[in-house]
Order: structure tokens, then C-alpha cells, then sequence
């Protein structure tokens, strides 16, 4: 079974049902014991870095994520989902993250551009995953945030986005996979990025 994890935050049935479209075995949840049983986790996720992580700790996720990553388990991480694997953020200064990967969420400096980035974008690869197969550089995918992910280790980058400034689009390292950009919004490309993941 795949636990998808409700805490609140959102874009929760999207999620649910690109997987069923893919004939997952999946199912939403906000029972720890349950997650402790899955044999894969998403952690989706639209919203505020604070309300996210205050929410993981009154719901005890927190442990369970943690548990979950420690064992192996294939991690998925979208959005805010991915955002909350950091130590902090611009957005809710002195609420520690998950601090599963070294580094800081920032939010886009003032510019000619729109903020939030929200609409589609293509993406560059930088290094190779599993979850990425099929995917051709320069595919784009649907992202809407204002903040975005500059991890410690550029290693775990495997591709990038353009707005103004390179981000990480998507982070991969070891059973942890995570997208900026929404997959279950992202049509056919996103599709097979969670067809990847699921297999």
C-alpha cells in the first residue's frame, strides 16, 4: 500500500487520483500507524512551510516521516512536501524543517517576474534518476510557489527550473524523490514521473 499523508495542506485527491489512473494500491491517511505499515509515502502538500510543519507535529508525523526515510521506504515529496524535507525557510523564520536534507527554502527576489511562478515551466536535467525516466530535457511540467529550494548539496539536484534564477525542480537521493512542480497536474509528463516512482 501507498499512504498518502493528510495533514492539511492540500492537493490531496489530485494526488490520489493520478495514482489510481495509474492502478496504484494507494490511500489517503492521517493514522501514523498506518503510514508505519505502507510500503511507499507521498507527502504532497500546497500551502504555508509553517501551518505545514506545525500541522506534521500535532498530527505526529513528524516521527512517521522520519521513520519512513530511515527504512528505506520510496519517499515522495511534492510541493510543499518537498520544501518541508529542509532545515528552514524564508517563509516561516525559526520553525525548524523535517531537516532531512542540509539547506534553506528562499523566496524569489523582486523582479520583472510574477510572484508566485505559477503556471508551466520546463525543466533542465542535471543528473540521472529513475524517477526521470522517459522524461526528455526541457520538459515542462506545472508549478505554482512563491518559494523554492537551495539545498547545501547540489548533488542532490537532478533537475532545474528557470525563473529569474536556477532552482531545484527536482531532488532525488537515495529512496527520497521530491518535484517542485506538480506531477498529478502535469498531464502526461507528470503522469509517467509517478508511473517511474510507483515502479
Amino acid at each position: 500500500m501507498i499512504s498518502i499523508i493528510d495533514y492539511g495542506m492540500g492537493n490531496l485527491s489530485s494526488v490520489y487520483k493520478a495514482l489510481k489512473h495509474l492502478n496504484a494500491d494507494v490511500t489517503i491517511t492521517d493514522k501514523v500507524s498506518e503510514i508505519r505499515k505502507s510500503r511507499a509515502v507521498i507527502l504532497p502538500g500546497v500551502g504555508h512551510f509553517g501551518d505545514g510543519m506545525k500541522n506534521l507535529k500535532e498530527s505526529g508525523m513528524v516521527a512517521a516521516v522520519q521513520e519512513s526515510i530511515a527504512a528505506d521506504k520510496p519517499f515522495l515529496g511534492i510541493c510543499l512536501g518537498m520544501q518541508l524535507l529542509m532545515e528552514e525557510s524564508e517563509e516561516a523564520p525559526g520553525i525548524e524543517g523535517l531537516g532531512i536534507f542540509k539547506g534553506k527554502v528562499v523566496r524569489f527576489k523582486k523582479s520583472s517576474l510574477k510572484v508566485p511562478h505559477m503556471g508551466w515551466n520546463d525543466i533542465t536535467m542535471k543528473k540521472r534518476n529513475s524517477c526521470l525516466k522517459g522524461i526528455k530535457d526541457g520538459t515542462f511540467f506545472y508549478f505554482v510557489h512563491s518559494y523554492y529550494v537551495s539545498p547545501d548539496d547540489a548533488e542532490i539536484s537532478v533537475a532545474t527550473c528557470n525563473y529569474g534564477v536556477d532552482f531545484a525542480a527536482c531532488l532525488g537521493k537515495g529512496n527520497i524523490f521530491a518535484t517542485q512542480f506538480h506531477p498529478e497536474k502535469s498531464q502526461d509528463a507528470g503522469l509517467q514521473i509517478l508511473k517511474n516512482w510507483i515502479s
